[in-house]
């Protein structure tokens, strides 16, 4: 499987940082409800694991938040590598609105 990842520096700290971050989430279900399903998101210490589907392909991954950056890194099925660029922009751009 291909891999994905992409990290937003943030001046929050980490506790600030995750608690903006834990409704990320329901932003992009919401968001993006015409393009996900089966969306889904555990919290724990180490950060959030994940999972959706978008075009009928299941997306995992999981996102660390430290004090000064938000990593997220996953796997992609292989037909959805030619859109790899895209989906880290995507990310990349939903978290830069959120931790800015």
């Amino acid at each position: 499987m291909p891999a994905f990842g992409t990290s937003v520096t943030h001046n929050l700290g980490q506790q600030k940082a995750t608690e903006k971050l834990q409704h990320f989430l329901e932003q992009v279900r919401e968001r993006y409800a015409d393009q996900l399903s089966d969306m889904r998101g555990d919290w724990s210490e180490q950060g959030l694991e994940f999972a959706f589907k978008t075009m009928g392909m299941a997306v995992q991954g999981n996102l660390t938040v430290e004090d000064g950056a938000v990593h997220v890194n996953g796997k992609l099925p292989l037909a959805a590598a030619l859109f790899r660029g895209r989906i880290e922009q995507t990310i990349r751009t939903e978290l830069e609105k959120l931790l800015t």
